[in-house]
């Protein structure tokens, strides 16, 4: 293979810069076929990151989005929520942090392709799916072939549409897809009608996507959309109390089934593994792979940052060439300017679950103020090796020497499989399970494309998750037969690796076996024509390649207890009831008058003012309000509850939070993180600054 240049950058658009093309007039041609997406002739892995635009205040977009594609993401994905631009029929708002066009330019600016799920169902956790109230009153058929559903449906694509003229890609623009609807099982006749809609009005894009779950009721012809598939660590959606509860322990293990039987379970009952028919054909992409994972009321998910890193390696392990995170980036719901804008029980429809009035945090990579979460680092050196390795990956076949447990918590193998091609392969290893603390594997050796290695027996520690490479050319007929370390990136002249823990780096080099100790960035421990061999910790490879700008992260934070004050005991404890989904409800406003109440003096210090609010507390439900008005809530799993000062308003100098009490046999999950001592109680409130 030669000595490689690669670009630096994680985007699709570098593709362009390799091959010394400009993106100014015109974009390079997209294919797919059965393995991947083609960008002029060269196969790439994807990594696609969802971002809802309008969660997130528009002066902050630019610095999220380059956040973003610093964290490898390189496809922004996006919902467009009917409800957030035309709450009021016939009055369209694209202004702020509603401007599509504006999102999408920017986006442009860092070279990320963008992929548009226009709805007009989208769900989202939005209030009724993000479909406006005023059309369910309407009466016509919801997500059907009613010609008064499509008539507004019509009316809805051509608004987008004013919005991305000239922004398409054959226009030179980002948007590369777009979705149509979301979680459809009926006729595959209705997603072509929309799609006929939005070709005729001027949709012109080099594809088009559904997602792949539930299994339609009848097909949409081959080739008109590819499906994308998903899987989550836990689901808040679970009408299960109890820890571990449903089937998203299948997400730790390597399969060829693309679904997920867990996925929208509250909705569609008694999943099976089976796919709509013909859609093995396609390549296999996913959009919905879980970053991390809301609250709901009744079911305080806690996600580690171990559950998104383990299922992105299974997935990729199972053949996906593409994955999608939902949520990569979380957010805050804006102002509705009739209603709250969450979905909850009460609502006409799509009303399967209560969900917190404003945020929409989702435990995801980076959360709803931007902050980055310990995944967004662990994730990093997976999505380096997706660009730099791609192009060898896409066409490799996956294989499964062992067949996935039957059974929750089932430690008796090791999970692992490997994808190879003309004797080139990376194997794929993963010992841990959400809540199964899988034990170690010893004496573990693998045969693979008739190499056995390493030399000796080894034991995989618990929690252990690698990609082991095979027969990979370097230079000039240079081989490394095998390496017990993990590829991370591999561009100008230098190959990288990455020494898990519990794990002694063992390569083999054109048949010549090395013991590797651990070096440092900038000390390569082996040079072959050319090419450097560094080996580096996890840490390092967390943060490869980051600028020092973008490692502002690792400067030493400044933490600041800021005072409060309790101002009012908790009054009438209030009934928790039982909403139409058969799930405890949510409380409403009037609820919080018998709440808690205590007073947060904020800093007059302006470097204060642009921190994040930590607030430890212990309670059922927490709300902050600034002048009256609703700026924040939580509902308690553990961790603390998170307010950045600098969306404030200059003009707020105290802060009112509010917290009504954990109760006495709650018909609610919480993490065994949580601390559910009856009542309510606030520990440090704290502003971190860096």
């Amino acid at each position: 293979m030669g000595k490689r240049i690669l670009s630096i950058s994680f985007m699709l658009y570098a593709i362009c810069s390799v091959l010394n093309l400009s993106i100014l007039a015109q974009n390079p041609e997209v294919r797919w076929d059965r393995h991947s997406l083609i960008i002029d002739g060269k196969r790439v892995v994807p990594v696609m990151g969802e971002v809802h635009y309008s969660r997130i205040p528009v002066s902050e977009w630019a610095d999220e989005i380059r956040k973003m594609k610093v964290g490898g993401v390189t496809i922004i994905a996006t919902y467009i929520f009917w409800n957030h631009i035309e709450e009021q029929e016939g009055v369209f708002d694209w202004s702020g942090q509603r401007n599509l066009r504006h999102f999408i330019q920017l986006c442009q600016a860092e070279h990320l392709p963008v992929v548009l799920r226009i709805g007009p169902y989208c769900h989202g956790e939005v209030r009724c799916g993000g479909i406006p109230d005023w059309v369910v009153a309407t009466g016509c058929k919801l997500r059907s072939e009613d010609p008064m559903f499509l008539s507004y449906v019509e009316i809805l694509y051509r608004q987008i549409y004013t919005q991305i003229q000239g922004l398409q890609w054959k226009d030179g623009g980002p948007i590369i897809a777009c979705q149509f609807d979301n979680e459809y099982g009926g006729n595959g006749s209705y997603l072509m009608a929309l799609k006929g809609i939005a070709r005729n009005i001027g949709y012109d894009l080099p594809f088009y996507t559904r997602t792949g779950w539930p299994e339609l009721r009848t097909p949409t012809p081959f080739g008109e959309m590819l499906p994308l598939y998903g899987d989550y660590a836990d689901g808040f959606w679970d009408r299960s109390t109890k820890e571990g509860a449903g089937n998203y322990w299948k997400a730790f293990h390597f399969k060829a089934f693309r679904s997920s039987t867990a996925i929208a379970s509250e909705q569609i009952k008694n999943q099976k593994e089976s796919l709509t028919l013909g859609d093995e054909q396609y390549p296999y992409f996913t959009c919905e792979l879980g970053g991390g994972m809301m609250t709901s009321y009744h079911r305080r998910v806690y996600l580690y940052p171990e559950d998104a890193y383990s299922m992105a390696l299974v997935k990729l392990g199972s053949g996906s060439n593409l994955l999608g995170y939902y949520m990569y980036h979380g957010g805050t719901n804006p102002e509705g300017k009739l209603t709250y804008l969450n979905e909850n029980q009460k609502t006409p429809v799509t009303n399967h679950n209560d969900l917190p009035v404003k945020t929409y945090d989702f435990q995801a990579p980076l959360g709803e103020f931007g902050q980055m979460n310990p995944h967004y680092y662990s994730l990093r050196p997976l999505h380096l090796f997706m660009h730099d390795f791609g192009e060898m990956l896409a066409p490799m076949e996956a294989t499964f020497p062992v067949n996935p447990a039957t059974k929750q918590y089932d430690d008796s193998f090791l999970r692992w499989s490997y994808r190879s091609k003309e004797g080139t392969a990376f194997v794929f290893v993963n010992n841990y399970e959400r809540f199964a603390n899988l034990t170690a594997k010893k004496r573990v050796q693998f045969t693979v494309e008739g190499i056995t290695f390493p030399r000796k027996p080894f034991t995989i520690p618990s929690g252990t998750m690698a990609i082991f490479p095979l027969n990979l050319s370097i230079a000039n007929g240079h081989v490394i037969n095998y390496a017990t370390a993990q590829p991370v990136a591999w561009r100008e002249g230098k190959l990288w690796f990455e020494q898990k823990t519990g794990i002694v780096a063992e390569f083999s080099i054109d048949g010549k076996v090395h013991t590797i100790k651990r070096t440092s960035l900038e000390k390569p421990f082996m040079a072959i024509d050319g090419v450097e061999l560094y080996l580096i910790t996890t840490e390092d490879a967390g943060r490869l390649f980051l600028s020092e700008i973008d490692q502002k992260t690792n400067v030493k934070s400044s933490i600041n207890r800021i005072e409060y004050s309790k101002l009012k005991e908790v009054g009438i404890f209030r009934k928790i009831t039982i909403g139409v989904q058969r799930v405890s409800e949510e409380p409403v406003d009037s609820d919080f008058d018998d709440a808690a109440v205590y007073r947060i003096e904020l800093p007059s210090d302006s470097i204060l003012r642009h921190g994040m609010m930590q607030i430890e507390y212990r309670g059922d439900v927490a709300r902050l309000y600034a002048n009256g008005k609703l700026v924040g809530d939580n509902f308690y799993n553990g961790r603390p509850f998170l307010m950045g000062l600098w969306r404030l308003p200059a003009d707020v100098k105290t802060l009112e939070l509010r917290i009504l009490p954990l109760q006495k046999d709650m018909p609610v999950y919480f993490p065994s993180e949580a601390d559910t001592t009856l009542g309510e109680s606030v520990g440090r409130i704290i502003v971190q600054t860096r």
